[in-house]
């Protein structure tokens, strides 16, 4: 265990597993609605509207859950970081994924107990969880209440601009998670990041 390190509490493993269940759940239904019609429907209408309202308010209780487990343990310091020459370790980082792992070369910024993200993930995970998972959430919500909703935002129907905002950013996570699956692959073994997810230890 000496060259292990233990980042991944049984919280977060908890809390990540849920997520995806819930996230999948999300993008099955949400796909339903949004290609539904007469001759064709993955699941009846009534049934995804539904599931997908009940595990948009699951992933949302799941989502306090994770800010507030950020909030008051060490996890939080994982997703702080300096503006000051962000963009230089980004695209170091960039680069390796992009040639210097072909290359047999050795990661810029290796996984540690004090450095779980690189710079890349690092800013995508902050992205993803601090900026694009409140959108999707409170634009889920208003579709949920629409009678809470203005009635004309830049020239559209309140409703309207929020289905847009929530199919626009649902969509922009789907890619995130595809990707982020792939990039777990990128490990000294392809299911080596995987197994740190159900025991805890890098």
């Amino acid at each position: 265990m000496k060259d292990q390190v233990y980042l991944y509490p049984l919280w977060v493993r908890l809390w990540h597993l849920f997520n995806l269940l819930m996230f999948l759940g999300l993008i099955f239904t949400g796909l339903s609605l949004q290609y539904v019609s007469s001759d064709f429907t993955l699941v009846p209408f009534n049934v995804s509207v539904t599931l997908h309202n009940i595990t948009g308010i699951l992933l949302s209780i799941g989502f306090v859950f994770y800010l507030i487990g950020n909030r008051f343990t060490s996890n939080g310091n994982y997703y702080q970081f300096k503006l000051k020459g962000l963009l230089k370790r980004v695209t170091k980082q960039f680069r390796y994924y992009s040639l210097g792992i072909f290359k047999k070369e050795n990661p810029p910024y290796p996984i540690s107990k004090k450095r779980k993200f690189n710079p890349l993930q690092k800013l995508s995970y902050v992205m993803v969880m601090y900026f694009l998972m409140p959108i999707v959430i409170i634009s889920g919500f208003g579709l949920f209440f629409p009678e809470i909703l203005p009635t004309k935002i830049l020239g559209l129907s309140g409703i309207h601009f929020f289905d847009l905002v929530h199919i626009a950013t649902g969509f922009a996570l789907s890619i995130f998670m595809v990707v982020h699956v792939y990039f777990c692959t990128i490990g000294k073994t392809p299911t080596a990041n995987f197994k740190s997810m159900i025991n805890g230890w890098h």
